[in-house]
């Protein structure tokens, strides 16, 4: 992705628990978010990370899907069960297309390959902690589709448009593609504009970035 992000968040949260069985890995994670969380606490499991809540309710949990015992979908699902509404945003290797959505369907507020962790797990966590979901964008759109939720109030046409508009394709170019006319083209282009609150072409990509709206 082109859109590149500060390494923390603008604001310090209380709490978040970090949920993986690989340590190294946990420990990675905990240094990218030690400027963003007053504590960060890493568990193994997903016992582990239900005792954790409980105990403790987080602001955001990070958690790895494949764990010994239980996975991490379905401590969420558990924590949902009980009141839990904290998001979830998972960290994983599963980039299967249906893996997200399941969790994106159970209630996961964010979907993150480990491949692409980094940069992009903060800004998601920006986003996420702002009340957005986020997937990373080569599983978005399967992911968003299959799970039965769809971002923001936009047709699989302006889906379309959106795409070929972050691939430089001016209207003409994109009503040709659609066999739409370039007035349908526009309309539809403001429509989405409106729709992610922003005013001109380059905001669009970039903020349609950060939400995971386009495919790469």
């Amino acid at each position: 992705m082109s859109v590149m992000c500060e390494r923390s968040l603008s604001t310090q949260f209380r709490r978040v628990v970090v949920a993986d069985d690989h340590m190294l890995v946990a420990q990675g994670i905990e240094r990218l978010l030690t400027d963003s969380f007053e504590t960060i606490e890493l568990v193994g499991s997903g016992e582990q990370l239900v005792e954790s809540v409980r105990r403790d309710p987080p602001d955001v949990v990070v958690a790895d899907i494949s764990m010994p015992g239980m996975s991490g979908i379905d401590a969420m699902r558990l924590m949902r069960g009980e009141g839990y509404a904290m998001p979830f945003v998972f960290l994983t290797m599963h980039d299967e297309s249906s893996v997200a959505a399941e969790a994106i369907r159970a209630g996961a507020r964010g979907y993150i390959l480990k491949s692409s962790a980094g940069d992009e797990l903060m800004r998601a966590l920006a986003g996420i902690m702002d009340g957005q979901t986020y997937v990373t964008p080569t599983l978005a759109a399967h992911a968003i589709v299959s799970s039965g939720r769809r971002p923001h109030n936009l047709t699989d046409k302006q889906l379309r448009i959106l795409e070929y508009v972050a691939l430089g394709l001016r209207s003409k170019q994109i009503a040709y593609e659609l066999g739409v006319s370039v007035r349908t083209v526009e309309s539809h282009k403001y429509a989405i504009m409106q729709e992610l609150g922003v005013h001109g072409t380059l905001e669009l990509v970039r903020k349609a970035e950060q939400e995971g709206l386009i495919r790469h």
